[in-house]
């Protein structure tokens, strides 16, 4: 009986290891979740014959293992809402999991995708439908609901402005806003109260960056960079504010993308808060003007 129910969880663990291996070797969890799932000590048997020849029994397997094959196997049949029900179940029940950090992240960017092309299924979160009216353009319906042309570009998969009347639209039924957290070098994206997805990012040098809560005042896209020597042009090498520019209601302030990622995580800014480019880009469809940016030590 020990026999059986032993080489049932072992052979559980190998499996949940295996499944979703694209999303898993890109992004190598700790050496923790693999030794949960007896990766490198050789076969389920073998590692289970030198457990029963101690004195100590075989560690029940993590069940956060189990719900990142579930969460894998949703994604890959297209059921993201029920990916994003089943990570965020995990996270509740099973904090203290090896795989935590990496369904933590996964659930960052089910929530991406959910934002971007919005499910049909029951339960599916951020929007709500909107009916066209005789006078509506894109960027009056954005205003009205708080949101930005670009989301609402992507979330109806719409190539350019033209909308018709009567048509149904999928609006945000939720307000963005940022926390940025010095000490961590972190910035939340929110809906309403709701973590969306956290990005490592970097801020100011000497405590450089403000505290206090902002909002956004303007966006460009490929902004030049104004410098005591002149104005540095978008795409130069030495135009440090890489494709995205948020500016803050403190004047000189803002989130840029950046031309050295591998500056991120780091405290090296003359005080704004410096993203990777792609995640800028996407940070940069969900915020609009007026958008809250809260920054903590």
């Amino acid at each position: 009986m020990a026999w059986s129910r032993a080489t049932t969880i072992g052979a559980a663990a190998v499996a949940a290891a295996a499944v979703g291996i694209g999303y898993w070797a890109s992004h190598r969890p700790a050496p923790a979740l693999w030794a949960a799932a007896g990766a490198g000590e050789g076969s389920p048997r073998r590692s289970l014959g030198r457990a029963l020849s101690g004195p100590s029994r075989v560690a029940p397997a993590d069940p956060g293992l189990a719900s990142a094959a579930a969460i894998e196997q949703a994604i890959a049949q297209g059921r993201w809402v029920e990916a994003r029900r089943l990570s965020q179940q995990c996270l509740q029940e099973h904090p203290d999991s090896s795989a935590a950090a990496q369904i933590q992240q996964r659930l960052g960017d089910i929530n991406v995708h959910l934002l971007q092309h919005p499910a049909s299924e029951s339960g599916a979160p951020f929007y709500a439908p909107y009916i066209v009216q005789l006078g509506d353009t894109l960027g009056r319906i954005a205003r009205q609901h708080k949101t930005t042309v670009e989301l609402l570009q992507q979330a109806n998969r719409l190539t350019g402005d033209k909308i018709l009347v009567g048509r149904t639209l999928k609006v945000p039924a939720v307000s963005f806003s940022v926390v940025v957290d010095k000490s961590q070098n972190l910035l939340t994206l929110k809906a309403n109260e709701e973590v969306v997805k956290t990005y490592a990012v970097s801020t100011g040098k000497e405590d450089q960056t403000p505290v206090g809560t902002f909002t956004i005042v303007n966006k460009l896209v490929d902004p030049p960079w104004y410098t005591a020597q002149g104005v540095i042009p978008a795409g130069s090498p030495e135009n440090i504010l890489g494709s995205r520019w948020l500016g803050f209601s403190k004047p000189s302030y803002g989130i840029h993308g950046t031309t050295d990622p591998s500056t991120i995580g780091q405290s090296v800014t003359a005080g704004c808060v410096r993203m990777r480019n792609a995640e800028v880009e996407e940070l940069y469809a969900f915020l609009p003007l007026g958008a809250d940016v809260t920054i903590v030590d």
